[in-house]
């Protein structure tokens, strides 16, 4: 059984694609075409240019995988996201029927597994989104905080990333899950140093964590710290990054978080917008808007394969 690069770190350089599905013939032998040699695109990269660390990722939406696999069964927690309403703003659900998480040391290497994957698909897809991101400095957003320090340790990113034995027959694969965030900028950074550091609950210089006297409860990092019923902390695998266009004040950051259960994600996302308790959101959204949320599924690449034959 091999997993996509759910795990792998989130690269200098990305390509995040959200595609629709056109209503043409077609579609569907297109589509499956791609699953059939998806693997050769980031391993004849790897080949040429192993330094590159090339990766890619494919995933499908709920919509994309009833349309193009009708006699199959479905991930038993696919489905369309559904929207998250909170006091200040809301986890918007926005369309999407393939997802493609493209990672490389150079953007030259993801432009041209992008621009592959784009040939094979012309005439079947229309563009959703795209969004390129690149590493800030020392793997920090765009608001001077190092990203994904709450990520698991490296050998524990596969139990938390991909599906168990609870789905027996989708093994391997993984739950992703996108969201576009925009941030005010001009609002964020007359917040003194320590104002920022109490709404992410950590320190920007050293990336430590504030103890739990200094944290406040809506604390970005306290808000999105889930357990089970036993006591057991829940992680995701996040690969996020900035994106800007500073000439017209954009300003963003590309969540992506990959996981064996799409409830654990949903959770955080709950805390961060409805509070637990009730009230208690995230601070972080007081300058962060969401204007994208999609839910897709990773199968593993035996899986991908045979959704070409």
């Amino acid at each position: 059984m091999k997993t996509q690069d759910v795990t792998r770190a989130p690269g200098e350089h990305a390509i995040f694609m959200v595609l629709g599905l056109v209503e043409t013939d077609g579609v569907t032998k297109k589509v499956k075409d791609l699953c059939g040699n998806f693997a050769a695109i980031p391993k004849s990269m790897r080949n040429r240019y192993p330094e590159m660390e090339a990766s890619c990722v494919m995933g499908f939406g709920a919509k994309a995988w009833g349309r193009l696999f009708p006699d199959r069964p479905r991930p038993a927690e696919l489905e369309v996201f559904q929207e998250i309403k909170g006091a200040k703003q809301n986890a918007v659900s926005t369309p999407g029927d393939l997802l493609f998480h493209i990672r490389a040391k150079t953007m030259a290497a993801c432009y041209e597994m992008a621009e592959q994957i784009s040939a094979t698909l012309s005439g079947a897809v229309e563009s959703i989104d795209e969004v390129h991101g690149f590493r800030y400095f020392d793997g920090r957003a765009i608001i001077g905080f190092v990203d994904g320090t709450e990520n698991p340790d490296e050998d524990e990113r596969l139990s938390f990333a991909v599906i168990g034995d609870e789905d027996a027959h989708f093994k391997g694969g993984s739950y992703v899950f996108v969201q576009k965030y925009l941030h005010d900028m001009a609002a964020w950074k007359t917040l003194s140093t320590e104002e920022q550091e109490k709404a992410i609950g950590r320190r920007k210089f050293n990336d430590q964590e504030l103890s739990d006297d200094e944290k406040p409860e809506n604390a970005h990092n306290a808000v999105t710290n889930i357990s089970d019923a036993e006591g057991n902390e829940l992680k995701i695998v996040r690969a996020n990054m900035p994106f800007a266009n500073p000439s017209t004040g954009e300003y963003g950051t590309y969540f992506i978080g990959y996981a064996g259960t799409f409830s654990t994600t949903r959770k955080m996302l709950e805390n961060m917008f409805v509070g637990e308790p009730k009230g208690n959101t995230d601070r972080l959204l007081d300058f962060s808007t969401a204007v994208t949320g999609t839910l897709f599924f990773v199968p593993t690449l035996e899986m991908l394969e045979d959704l070409g034959d």
